[in-house]
Parts: structure tokens; C-alpha cells; sequence
């Protein structure tokens, strides 16, 4: 008897001890992360959540250390910041990463492509997005975790605006790149310029509009101060931004710590889709009772937009890469009936 109940006393304690080594040597995750997002922003406040839910999640076994603002290097350098080690991960969107490869536009912003965020996130997880994705990033040395869209961008005009006829000879603020050339096929005459100059060139008269956020965003800017038209909800730019990781620091990371930050990629879509939603509703509520007009283009407007969009794709696809994901939106956008 005094046998046995050395052996089972033996057995705890190894237990006991395999525990203590096993919570000992808990693998850890020290991750640097650049967004371009100031932390005062629903995005950036948004982002802070991220890391939060990841962190608690972990156990602590993941630490994420968060750049806001760009303030390690600018925004369009975040990418290669992560991809060489100067950071771990980019937190900024592919739309900067364009003149690596035009297809990194149709991970970073499908202009004229899809109505709500719902829909170009059903493309990523259900349409074969993410394994298009994820090849991209990888001939660049990095790995593509997840995506948060916050919804269509508002033109803001001087004007009516309430479907194509009215974009000709419309002069508005644009970035550069696609947008230029999807709004030039339809006769109006985009004018790029840095988005600091937008109000002041729509006081003054230079532009008639401008390509510059969402609706309330928009609002934010002052920009309603100084003209009473909007498109709303938008139709033509839905910028997707991302969490990309460099490939060999997310290789070494442990399965579970992988997962951890790719499911709660999923709960930070859903949470930046919703919220803005929100507050670009109540932006609309609040511009309609101040005498701003808000247009929403008609499906065939949309239709005829989408049009001359795939025309631009076509035109901006010049890589063998950016020639699949042109193919793979469209036959998604065919299979939920937003393009012929």
C-alpha cells in the first residue's frame, strides 16, 4: 500500500512538474506593427482593439507593439519596412503598393467593383481572393493575414451628380492611377492633387468636387461647408486596407498564435463594416437636414460606371498577376449579378 501511494505521489509530482515546465517555456510573439491610422481615428481606435483582442486572447503570448501615424516610415513604406525586418508587419493597404505590381491595386481598392463591404469580403474568403492574394504577397516576401474595408467613398461636388451624365467635363480632386483613368472614360477631367489642397481648391473654385473619403469623413473635413451635393452611398472607390506580415517572421510563429490573429483579422472587418455604416448613416441623416442633396446612382448607373471600370482594369492589368485577379473579380461580380 505504501508502495502504491508512493508511486501515485511520484505521478502528481512529475505531472505537476511537466506542467510548470510546459507554462515555463510558453512560446512567445513579440510583433512591431505600422498603420498609417492616427490613434484618435475610429480606424486607429479600432486597430487598438485589434491588438487587444489578440493580446487577451494569447494570453499575453503574443505582445504587439503598434506604430500609429506612420511614424516609423511613410505610409508607402511599410510594406518593404516589414518585408526587410525593419518592421514585422504592415498594417497600411495594398492600393500603396502599386508600382511594385499594378495587381496589388485589386487587393488594395476594386474601383467601380463592388456595392457593399459584405460583398468584397464574401470575394476574399469565398471567391478565391485570399489564395490570389496570398501569391502576390509571397513573391514580396510576405504573408496577407486579413483585410478591413470600411465601405464605399463619397464624391463631394459643387453640383447635381446623380448619375454618369452629370461626370462630364467634372472637374474634381482625384489620387492617382486607376481613378483617373476609369473617370476620364466617362468625359470627366480628374485633377490630381495632394489631399491637403482639396478645400482650398474647392473654395477658390479650381475643382468642382473631390474624391477625398466617406461620407462622414467627409463631414469631418468641412468639406459640406462649401458645397451641397453627395453621392451616397458611394459607388465608385471602396478602399480595402490590410494586416500583411513579413513571411518568414510569420512562418516561425506558432499554429495557434497564427490563428489567433487571422480570426480576429475576421472580427475587425466586421466591427470596421458595421461602424462606419453607422456613422456614415448618421452623416447622411445629418447632411439631408442642413440642405445637402445625396444621390444614390440607380443599378443601371452603377452598371454603366462598372463598364467603364472594367475598361480602365483592362488598360491598368498589365502583369500576369494583375490579369488573374481582373478574371477573378469579374466572375465573381458576374455571380452576384453586379456585372454582365
Amino acid at each position: 500500500m505504501t508502495s502504491m501511494k508512493s508511486l501515485t505521489t511520484s505521478a502528481a509530482a512529475v505531472a505537476i512538474s511537466v506542467g510548470l515546465s510546459a507554462a515555463a517555456v510558453a512560446e512567445t510573439t513579440n510583433l512591431r506593427i505600422q498603420t498609417h491610422y492616427a490613434p484618435e481615428t475610429v480606424s486607429g481606435k479600432l486597430a487598438a482593439e485589434y491588438i487587444d483582442n489578440v493580446q487577451t486572447m494569447s494570453n499575453g503570448e503574443i505582445q504587439i507593439e503598434m506604430f500609429y501615424s506612420s511614424s516609423v516610415v511613410k505610409s508607402v513604406e511599410t510594406f518593404d519596412a516589414a518585408a526587410t525586418g525593419i518592421l514585422d508587419c504592415d498594417m497600411t493597404g495594398g492600393g500603396y503598393q502599386t508600382g511594385k505590381n499594378p495587381a496589388f491595386q485589386f487587393v488594395g481598392d476594386v474601383m467601380g467593383g463592388y456595392d457593399t463591404p459584405y460583398q468584397l469580403l464574401s470575394w476574399l474568403y469565398y471567391g478565391g481572393g485570399r489564395e490570389a492574394a496570398q501569391k502576390l504577397y509571397n513573391k514580396f516576401d510576405m504573408e496577407p493575414v486579413g483585410w478591413w474595408v470600411y465601405g464605399q467613398e463619397s464624391l463631394s461636388s459643387s453640383k447635381p451628380i446623380p448619375g454618369p451624365a452629370a461626370l462630364k467635363d467634372f472637374k474634381f480632386r482625384s489620387p492617382p492611377g486607376l481613378e483617373t483613368k476609369i473617370f476620364e472614360n466617362l468625359g470627366a477631367k480628374p485633377i490630381v492633387m495632394d489631399f491637403t489642397e482639396i478645400f482650398t481648391a474647392l473654395e477658390t473654385g479650381i475643382i468642382d468636387g473631390a474624391d477625398a473619403s466617406g461620407l462622414a469623413n467627409n463631414v469631418g473635413l468641412g468639406l459640406y461647408d462649401l458645397v451641397k451635393h453627395a453621392t451616397y452611398p458611394g459607388f465608385h472607390s471602396m478602399p480595402m486596407d490590410h494586416l500583411a506580415c513579413n513571411k518568414a517572421r510569420w512562418d516561425a510563429m506558432p499554429e495557434h498564435h497564427r490563428r489567433i490573429m487571422t480570426v480576429a483579422m475576421e472580427s475587425l472587418a466586421l466591427r470596421t463594416a458595421v461602424q462606419f455604416e453607422k456613422k456614415n448613416s448618421e452623416a447622411a441623416a445629418e447632411l439631408s437636414a442642413k440642405g445637402v442633396t445625396l444621390y444614390d446612382w440607380s443599378t443601371e448607373d452603377r452598371l454603366a460606371f462598372r463598364k467603364a471600370a472594367q475598361s480602365a482594369w483592362a488598360d491598368f492589368a498589365t502583369t500576369e498577376e494583375a490579369k488573374a485577379l481582373v478574371e477573378s473579380h469579374l466572375a465573381y461580380l458576374r455571380q452576384l449579378g453586379l456585372a454582365q
